[in-house]
């Protein structure tokens, strides 16, 4: 086996590290309501997003995998070096996110950091602008779809079920937050491991007169086009999300399930349901979208329903500080990354 078929194959473990960090990361996005309404414990919280991260594998298709794999940077451009040190970037920048307990996007720091690469390698030309519009404008719909949807189901469904007696109102929306954790973990399935398909399919597609005419499993990795993604890849790429959401990210779950605002099971439903709405939508029209900015926005939303002194905004603030820094943080890690490999 050649040294560049070798280093292909570490690249593309290093694409499935950073979508186990990206599950394990964003654990929270999937479990921290669902836990802070003490629905479920963590433990078991955890198990169920995992399970159903997998799940997402058949369902939208892989139309955000293949927006990542040929409209964002210009192919030409592509080679194993700048996946490498965009997936550097992201990983690095996760990690710092998580140890300061703040829900970063995994999506925009992924992003963040193949531009960045690509950009080191070739300036600002490697861009493909028309693709960057879609996911910048989503940086700040996306919250604001999922706060807008969770505030008008909680104000709704207040209105309709004021009247009803809390005690059995309680045990029902206990029952239907396992639906609405499981219909958000199916969203963030669907959407973030598609991000890792799509690196992962850019980078075959770069390198395929490595494996072109191979014989054995080697042959499955020649790839000519991102058009269709093989289900080897669209597997692995969703059990990784779902080992990483196994593992859970603890420090993140106490900054979205307790800190942004106090949360009862009827508040979960809502802030689940209108996320998982929002990223089930963006998935289908092939929009990298951040799960991390939407559940944020919807519990935001469930908050401002009750009262606008029920949001902790300075912990907001801080969060919003996270999203703004992502991408220029990963794209600056990954550019620096380029130089060293190169």
């Amino acid at each position: 086996m050649s040294p560049e078929i070798v280093f292909v194959l570490a690249i593309i473990g290093v694409a499935l590290i950073f979508d186990f960090i990206n599950g394990f990361h964003d654990s929270a996005n999937s479990i921290a309501t669902v836990v802070g309404t003490r629905v479920l414990s963590p433990s078991v919280a955890v198990l169920w997003a995992a399970f159903f991260n997998f799940i997402a594998a058949f369902t939208v298709g892989t139309a955000v995998a293949k927006a990542i794999g040929k409209g964002m940077i210009d192919p030409a451009v592509v080679d194993p070096d700048v996946v490498l040190a965009g997936l550097v970037g992201a990983i690095v920048w996760n990690l710092i996110t998580w140890w300061l307990g703040l829900p970063s996007s995994s999506s925009h720091a992924l992003l963040g950091g193949y531009g960045g690469a690509a950009v080191a390698k070739a300036g600002i030309t490697a861009l493909i602008a028309s693709g960057w519009v879609k996911p910048i404008i989503f940086i700040f719909l996306s919250p604001l779809i999922g706060a807008v949807g969770a505030l008008l189901l909680s104000i709704s469904l207040g209105w309709l079920l004021y009247r009803l007696p809390a005690a059995p109102l309680e045990r029902v929306f206990r029952r239907l937050q396992l639906g609405s954790a499981a219909a958000f973990s199916i969203s963030h399935g669907a959407n973030d491991a598609q991000k890792t398909m799509g690196i992962i399919a850019g980078l075959l597609v770069s390198t395929q007169h490595l494996f072109k005419g191979a014989d054995g499993w080697m042959g499955h990795l020649y790839l000519p086009s991102v058009d269709t993604i093989p289900w080897w890849l669209i597997l692995s790429a969703h059990g990784a999300i779902a080992l990483g959401t196994a593992a859970g990210g603890w420090r993140i779950v106490k900054t979205m399930g307790t800190r942004i605002t106090k949360l009862r099971p009827f508040g979960g439903v809502c802030a689940e349901t209108g996320g998982a709405a929002a990223v089930f939508l963006a998935s289908v029209l092939g929009i990298p979208v951040s799960t991390t900015h939407t559940i944020t926005g919807a519990i935001v939303g469930v908050g401002t329903a009750q009262r606008l002194s029920a949001v902790r905004w300075g912990v907001a603030g801080r969060i919003v500080w996270a999203w703004v820094m992502t991408i220029p943080m990963a794209a600056s890690i990954a550019a620096l990354s380029y130089v060293l490999l190169r």
